[in-house]
């Protein structure tokens, strides 16, 4: 079962992913194209060419654990803003095909970091 914690990290990799790859495959595209460490814990996700497929990857310690959802209608909304940090709230709303522009959240207390890249 998948559980999304506000206190993990949630990376995008903007460009559509061939979901063919493999766990090594995609842990190369975490080193050597977002600069990353695949074994730092940090979920990173990744949103296939048509949309419809989408994958999790994280190192739990021992191990990658790897997520995989294919829809079988529609399809999983990219965030825009090209931003590579998503926050948990943002990926549940994904994987639930909430349409982001329409959600409109009353203001909270957001600690602010810098940001990366």
């Amino acid at each position: 079962m998948l559980s999304l914690s506000s206190s993990a990290r949630y990376f995008l990799y903007r460009q559509p992913v061939d979901m063919r790859c493999g766990i090594y495959s995609l842990a190369g595209l975490v080193q050597n194209n977002l600069g990353l460490d695949p074994l730092s814990g940090d979920v990173f996700i990744f949103i296939g060419k048509r949309g419809n497929q989408l994958r999790l990857l994280q190192w739990d310690g021992d191990g990658y654990a790897l997520y995989s959802k294919r829809l079988e209608s529609g399809t999983f909304e990219r965030p825009t803003g090209g931003r590579l940090l998503i926050s948990s709230r943002e990926l549940s709303l994904v994987l639930q095909g909430v349409k982001l522009a329409s959600v409109q959240l009353r203001k909270r207390y957001e600690r602010r970091v810098c940001p990366l890249k």
